[in-house]
């Protein structure tokens, strides 16, 4: 089971390492740990991380210090396991001793970009270089130490993911702050050690795009550790006054950036066989460009910052087309026996993506909705930023025999979205109106097996 750490849930966490579970007959449980115990200390250690415990539990024996809250008392305990067996311990969170936040004032900050009202977990700002190696969370390295360098580079936490925007320290000084040279210096250091790192440009109009995005580009393509680069555009809301305007709604300087980037991608396939230089998505479509193949994408190692996913989607419709023929025309029969629809939700930027999914059905009763995104405002229209009072102000009021397919993608771990409605309270909204909801990742075999099973199901 992959380990989460969820930040903007409603409920408070506590610090420490606590037991979610324990695995039947495993070694925690024959030493007698319960789930709501809390470990002090491995091999008279205390554990900040879950990469620190697996880095002192990674042999066949481990003594522990264990709170047992029902008593409040503190008990030693040993495990034992035999090779390649687990401990059997499943934790509430990831990061013992609470996250590292954010000490910058980036100009283009998101966090601070949000409406006042929003739940106060929201406008948590993270910068915790552990989240980067465990889950993909792309940082600055500003707030790091010497001696968390030293263990990045001990335990080998790569790849590393790193925000760097830009490389003339004037520059980062105006998109970072006062501390953005230590970022650098940190950078060149994991460099030097020989860490994989991917690195994030959030790319800012007239700021660190133009001859800055030459010397950055120029400066990675001298460093081969840094085997991936994304280049995403800055997104902003109604609720600033720093961007009035970006690459989303600019053809041409979209189009500017595409080919400017061109020749450090060929370079890069040319001498290590991978691009390196990857742009999001949004560039493609703002520019009016088809996206690059899949072998372009070198497995896509930024999958989730928006590079590739265009690519991912278009290439899984065609493999169903191919393979699933049979779901589209089962789907669109069982429709139109029951005279009923179904709505594909999603943001504004996704319309075209979503409907190179719907034309296979050959069918009028697949409609897409694009959501404006109203709450957020400026340029905000991704799928995963829809919120609850927009979904619910643009959907048909009379939704009879209706099926709405709501994007997983929408709601936290918590099942929230973003202004602080409830997955609940929008099935219960649909259900008003005469629909059904149903939620899918939106990829087009997931979306496929919901409506099968949803709609056969009504």
């Amino acid at each position: 089971m992959a380990e989460r750490a969820d930040y903007a849930p409603t409920g408070l966490r506590e610090i420490g390492a606590w037991i979610a579970s324990i695995e039947e007959g495993s070694p925690a449980y024959e030493a007698g740990l319960e789930p709501g115990m809390r470990i002090l200390t491995v091999n008279g250690r205390e554990i900040p991380d879950i990469i620190a415990w697996r880095w002192e539990t990674d042999g066949g024996w481990c003594e522990l210090e264990v709170l047992d809250p029902s008593d409040g008392l503190v008990y030693e305990a040993e495990m034992f396991r035999d090779e390649g067996q687990d401990w059997g311990i499943a934790f509430t969170d990831v990061l013992f001793d609470g996250v590292r936040t954010c000490v910058n004032a980036c100009t283009f900050c998101f966090m601070s970009m949000l409406p006042k009202d929003v739940r106060a977990s929201l406008v948590l700002r993270d910068d915790d270089f552990r989240l980067s190696f465990l889950q993909g969370n792309f940082v600055t390295l500003t707030n790091v130490s010497d001696e968390d360098v030293r263990r990045i580079i001990e335990c080998r936490l790569e790849p590393m993911n790193v925000s760097l925007h830009a490389i003339s320290p004037d520059v980062r000084r105006k998109l970072i702050g006062k501390h953005a040279d230590r970022g650098v210096e940190v950078l060149e250091q994991l460099i030097e050690a020989g860490i994989e790192i991917h690195a994030q440009i959030v790319l800012c109009p007239d700021l660190n795009d133009g001859e800055e995005l030459d010397r950055t580009l120029s400066w990675i393509e001298s460093h081969p550790e840094i085997t991936s680069t994304a280049l995403v555009p800055v997104g902003y809301t109604k609720h600033q006054k720093r961007f009035t305007h970006s690459y989303v709604s600019d053809r041409p300087a979209s189009r500017r950036v595409v080919e400017q980037v061109r020749p450090y991608q060929a370079r890069a396939r040319e001498r290590y066989g991978m691009t390196r230089f990857q742009l999001s998505d949004e560039f493609y479509l703002a520019a009016g460009i088809e996206v690059p193949p899949a072998e372009d994408y070198d497995g896509y190692p930024q999958f989730y910052d928006g590079i590739g996913m265009l690519r991912s989607f278009l290439d899984e419709v065609s493999d169903c087309i191919a393979h699933r023929a049979g779901d589209f025309s089962a789907i669109a029969s069982d429709l139109a026996e029951r005279d009923a629809e179904v709505i594909l939700i999603v943001g504004e930027a996704a319309y075209d993506v979503m409907r190179a999914f719907s034309v296979p059905f050959h069918s009028e009763r697949i409609k897409v909705q694009a959501i404006k995104n109203d709450y957020f405002g400026g340029d905000v229209n991704v799928t995963g930023l829809i919120v609850e009072c927009d979904l619910l102000d643009q959907l048909p009021e009379d939704l009879s025999n209706t099926a709405v397919v709501l994007p997983e993608v929408m709601f936290n771990s918590d099942m929230l979205t973003l202004d602080g409605g409830s997955y609940g309270h929008i099935v219960e909204m649909i259900a008003e109106r005469g629909g059904a909801a149903l939620l899918s990742v939106t990829s087009p075999p997931c979306l496929l097996d919901a409506m099968v099973g949803g709609i056969g199901s009504r």
